[in-house]
């Protein structure tokens, strides 16, 4: 098996100098590819190509940026079909969430694009001053070198989330992707290089364990933090990174509500909680794996859901899937261990997803759902990222409202109702980043993606993504000869 140079620096592919990585096709267990990791040594070395190749990138111009930007937009288009199968066989995505993976990743760069074509939230702006005698103006600059470091369940999509708006903005990367799918970043990498990104402006370093990532978090010339993935793993790079007030952004996680008014269609509201329990087969931060239902639609709702659960095909991807498998076996096990430790608090499952991991192939469990969990089962409250819901009645909206609300996070919540000015008045009182109401999970780079309490700090997409890899600077002037 070939082994593929995980490590990209200066414009250069390089071998590795740490752990080799194997790379495991999650529906079929079989290793598919090994990537060479580096280790602290390729971190300072990228780190510092990035900081040399910073005042040159800051100072081209925003729209020569977009042109790039737009370069590896059409590229990734015209490598659809290819990056499509990478995504299916990485992550073991149905057809369908690849290809909408793929067209999120064409939609980010295009969208900032844009901002650097129109010249939005990059050029400066005067200031008001209630004194004539002064005159004052804004420049948003940027922050400087960077470190990204993604998760494993949307691998190029997340890359792409922060990637886009850092170039953008006029900061050069440093790349940190997940050791159990670094192949689409290698991929994305290489499309960026053949756009023509200039030698330094981005490097990529894989790599196994805590070390590749801590060093990242801890270089100092890494002027700013995004990362995306665990809280515990997020808390860890807060600490280290207020060790040298270093800015950071983080995208954690969550455990979101979807909450079925009595006014709801039901055919509706079943379809929406199965996409949002079990698309990604539930490895997402914003799986709505809380589903409350009004009183009167509860029998109904349960019964239909259980029922519709249970039809999904659970399978590989090239077997027509409707849902894949979990990414490894360590994260089937885990999955596994918070089904039984659901029964052992009393819970009641309804369908039953474990047969599924019975199977010889791949990391699979089917959509498993639960009834009669307390607020205080740790289904109910702890982010799973698998395929299992929990179900609950309410009596009234402001029970809705209450029981959503009652959770560490706050990353999004799905409203299904019939009443537009109704739907919107619980929304107003969700506490999180982003509802949906009668949608599916539709995410836009126009909007901000980010939510409150423990899912994490800051947002991303829309200008507020770009303004994440941006400082403030004002330039107050005497008017005076």
């Amino acid at each position: 098996m070939t082994l593929i140079d995980g490590i990209f620096i200066d414009g250069r592919w390089q071998a590795g100098n740490g752990a080799t990585l194997e790379v495991v096709d999650p529906a079929t267990g079989r290793v598919i590819a090994q990537v060479s990791g580096g280790d602290a040594a390729a971190i300072d070395t990228a780190a510092r190509a990035a900081k040399r190749a910073f005042p040159a990138w800051k100072r081209t111009p925003a729209r020569q940026r977009g042109e790039l930007l737009r370069a590896i937009a059409r590229a990734v288009e015209a490598e659809r079909e290819r990056l499509v199968a990478l995504q299916m066989q990485c992550n073991g995505k149905p057809r369908f969430e690849a290809e909408l993976d793929v067209g999120d990743v064409v939609a980010t760069f295009d969208y900032y694009a844009d901002c650097c074509a129109a010249g939005t939230g990059l050029s400066g702006n005067p200031v008001t001053l209630p004194d004539a005698a002064f005159a004052a103006s804004v420049r948003f600059e940027p922050v400087g070198p960077v470190g990204l470091i993604v998760p494993w369940n949307f691998p190029m999509v997340t890359s792409a989330w922060k990637l886009a708006p850092a170039l953008a903005a006029g900061c050069t990367v440093v790349l940190k992707p997940s050791e159990l799918t670094p192949l689409t970043e290698i991929e994305l990498v290489k499309i960026a290089q053949q756009a023509g990104l200039p030698d330094g402006v981005l490097n990529l370093v894989c790599g196994a364990g805590p070390e590749v990532g801590a060093a990242l978090v801890a270089h100092p010339a890494i002027a700013k933090l995004s990362f995306t993935g665990s809280n515990k793993v997020g808390q860890a790079v807060m600490v280290s990174a207020a060790e040298r007030v270093a800015r950071v952004s983080l995208e954690l996680g969550g455990k979101s509500a979807l909450i079925v008014l009595d006014d709801a269609d039901l055919d509706q509201a079943v379809s929406l909680a199965l996409g949002g329990a079990f698309f990604n087969a539930g490895q997402m931060c914003s799986a709505t794996s809380r589903i409350l239902v009004a009183r009167a639609l509860y029998p109904d709702f349960i019964e239909r859901f259980r029922a519709a659960a249970e039809a999904l095909k659970v399978a590989g991807p090239d077997a027509g899937a409707e849902m894949g498998p979990l990414i490894s076996r360590a994260q089937q096990q885990r999955v596994l261990g918070f089904i039984e430790q659901g029964l052992a608090e009393g819970g009641l499952l309804l369908s039953d997803g474990r047969r599924h991991a019975q199977r010889s192939d791949g990391y699979f469990i089917g959509p498993t759902v639960f009834t009669d969990l307390s607020t205080d089962s740790v289904l109910w409250r702890e982010e799973i990222f698998g395929p299992v819901a929990c179900v609950r009645s309410f009596s009234d909206d402001a029970e809705a409202i209450a029981l959503a609300n009652d959770s560490d996070f706050g990353l999004v919540a799905t409203i299904v109702g019939g009443d537009v000015g109704r739907t919107e008045q619980v929304a107003a009182e969700l506490e999180v980043g982003l509802v949906w109401i009668n949608s599916p999970q539709v995410i836009f780079p126009h909007t901000a993606w980010g939510g409150f309490k423990q899912s994490g700090i800051g947002r991303e997409l829309g200008p507020w993504g770009l303004r994440a890899f941006q400082e403030i600077k004002h330039v107050v002037a005497s008017a005076a000869p």
